[in-house]
């Protein structure tokens, strides 16, 4: 794959490059939120009240706009069931899970490591 960043044109994707189109997706996935969805959806589909409910303290519009974001990305799968309420399930796609493995081993990391960082 050739792209351009700010350094030229690469055979592969350079996230150090100013103009490199992965700094997005980087971007997207270190945000907190987001790394949390992928992880509350590990197991299975939710809907949004479910993940709303997992995700303490996240408020309804900053789920949307992140369960958007992901989507948009492909790394989830959002399935509208037509039924009185619409019924709306939320699922990792086959990036979203291959993504979900380092973003866990990050998770565990943090929750091991906590009492040994400075605040």
């Amino acid at each position: 794959m050739t792209t351009r960043c700010a350094t030229g044109v690469h055979d592969k994707h350079d996230v150090y490059a100013a103009q490199c189109p992965c700094r997005d997706v980087l971007d997207l996935l270190a945000n907190k939120w987001a790394a949390l969805a992928i992880g509350a959806l590990e197991d299975g589909p939710l809907r949004f009240g479910e993940l709303q409910r997992r995700l303490q303290g996240i408020s309804p519009k900053v789920l949307t706009q992140t369960l958007r974001r992901l989507e948009d990305n492909g790394f989830l799968h959002r399935e509208i069931y037509p039924a009185v309420p619409l019924h709306v399930e939320y699922s990792l796609t086959d990036l979203g899970h291959s993504v979900s493995k380092p973003l866990g081993a990050l998770r565990t990391w943090v929750e091991t490591n906590l009492d040994k960082l400075s605040a």
